[in-house]
């Protein structure tokens, strides 16, 4: 099926709108084709699943599996500017994201974390795993702060950021 012009697709819902007009006004019903052409050029429907964008294509090239968020926590690059969070990780180079809003949550799987230097967010809510134990710190604005490995020794998954301002 050849894709229709955006002409083609006005004409045909002005056409299914006289129909539809004309049907009523003369008291009848609206026949199929002109109910069925008005269908045809309403738009879809959009349904945020909150899932990452391209977060197939970071975890090839970065080795990082971004889950689900609100949009408001989102990789950087840790050279952009001062004021992101900037993850330490073993094996790796410093993960870095930005807050763009009041708050913020990101699910993800970063491994071997050691470390965190918090952004200007009121807090830093994380969530991590080892073994079989989920481990939560709370961390104030600008500070850098040992979590995870350092602290206990265990390898931890960074699993979960909650931030607010």
């Amino acid at each position: 099926m050849k894709p229709r012009s955006t002409l083609a697709r006005i004409l045909g819902t002005a056409a299914a709108a006289g129909a539809l007009a004309w049907a009523v006004m003369a008291g009848g019903q609206p026949s199929d084709a002109a109910t069925g052409l008005a269908a045809d050029a309403a738009p879809g429907y959009a349904v945020e699943d909150y899932n990452y964008p391209q977060a197939d294509k970071i975890l090839a090239e970065q080795g990082i599996l971004l889950k689900r968020g609100d949009g408001r926590i989102v990789l950087a690059d840790c050279a952009s500017e001062d004021n992101l969070l900037r993850f330490l990780a073993r094996d790796r180079e410093d993960v870095c994201f930005k807050v763009t809003g009041e708050e913020g949550f990101l699910t993800l799987q970063l491994e071997s974390v050691h470390g965190v230097r918090t952004d200007d967010s009121g807090n830093t809510h994380l969530e991590m795993t080892a073994e079989d134990d989920r481990v939560e710190y709370d961390i104030p604005a600008d500070t850098w702060e040992g979590v995870g490995e350092s602290v206990d020794g265990r390898e931890h998954v960074l699993v979960e950021i909650r931030t607010t301002k």
